[in-house]
């Protein structure tokens, strides 16, 4: 990091002005990498050529050539490589796998996941604003989309994508939309848009016996950036009135329900990373999960 501000919040931690120093350190098991896209894949081989397992943000590389590197270099050296992908502990997501569980929505045949910002001026991240390895809305905001596809569906079949550059003096993506397709017919849809001032349902989801739409409500990003603590009553729970509405048939009665999220945790994820790592039990997020989507990612696709 340019700066060294850590140590104000947590007086207590050891703090590293160089990646080189923190490798070094024999005690560290663990090495997160939260750093520039295009910067995941090399510091992540650093870290295992340290003898240390990793915990990669997401993308978790600019190529699935590059993940299977990695993967390969776990197995390797005997280390976890594991992908974070904390969205899977939203609470909104969480909501949609419930009802996904009730059958009540019969069979899946259409599913639309979306997430949306308005930020119509350029960023002064130069990563996600230049074009680079790794930049544009699609590999910040559509790997989470992706990923979720992935957990709810499964790996499609076949897919394709489009992107467009509209803000001005955009030189990235700022808006992207990929078709997944799927064996027996699922059609899946993940857009992200950089432009979208009234945010739309992040999830709507189509059955044969009923539709469900989900507003992206969860609350964990905000309120950690807050100061909330993980203690805190309310860490996790969405605001009152974005819950989700569930309409589907019982004979030939139309039934609505709302939908109110159990709420969101991301310390499962710290959860499941323990397990791997102390006691190797399988991780939540498969490699071919990860390479599935990154191929999704790497394609070339048509610009608008």
């Amino acid at each position: 990091r340019t700066k060294n501000e850590a140590a104000k919040d947590y007086p207590n931690i050891i703090t590293y002005r160089n990646s080189e120093s923190l490798l070094a350190d024999k005690n560290i098991e663990l090495v997160v990498i939260n750093t520039p896209n295009y910067t995941h894949f090399e510091f992540a081989k650093q870290a295992l050529y340290a003898g240390k397992h990793v915990l990669i943000e997401k993308p978790f590389s600019v190529t699935s050539a590059q993940a299977q590197e990695l993967f390969n270099l776990g197995t390797e050296k005997n280390l976890k490589v594991l992908a974070y992908q904390n969205r899977r502990f939203d609470s909104d997501f969480i909501a949609v796998k419930k009802v996904l569980g009730s059958g009540k929505l019969g069979k899946i045949t259409e599913a639309h996941l979306r997430f949306d910002r308005f930020r119509n001026t350029i960023s002064p991240k130069k990563f996600k604003e230049e074009p680079m390895p790794g930049s544009g809305i699609f590999y910040d905001l559509g790997a989470h989309l992706i990923d979720q596809a992935i957990a709810l569906f499964g790996i499609p079949a076949s897919f394709s994508k489009t992107y467009g550059k509209f803000r001005e003096h955009s030189e990235v993506d700022d808006f992207a939309t990929a078709h997944l397709k799927y064996d027996g017919g699922l059609n899946v849809f993940v857009t992200t848009n950089m432009l979208v001032l009234k945010p739309q349902p992040a999830y709507t989801v189509y059955g044969t016996n009923g539709t469900f739409t989900k507003v992206r409500a969860d609350e964990q990003e905000a309120q950690l950036v807050a100061g909330v603590g993980l203690d805190d009553i309310s860490y996790g729970s969405e605001k009152l009135g974005s819950e989700g509405c569930l309409t589907y048939l019982n004979g030939n009665e139309t039934i609505s329900e709302i939908i109110s999220s159990e709420g969101g945790n991301y310390m499962e994820l710290f959860d499941a990373v323990f397990a791997t790592i102390r006691n190797d039990q399988p991780y939540f997020v498969k490699s071919e999960e990860i390479l599935a989507q990154l191929e999704i990612l790497e394609q070339k696709s048509v610009l608008l």
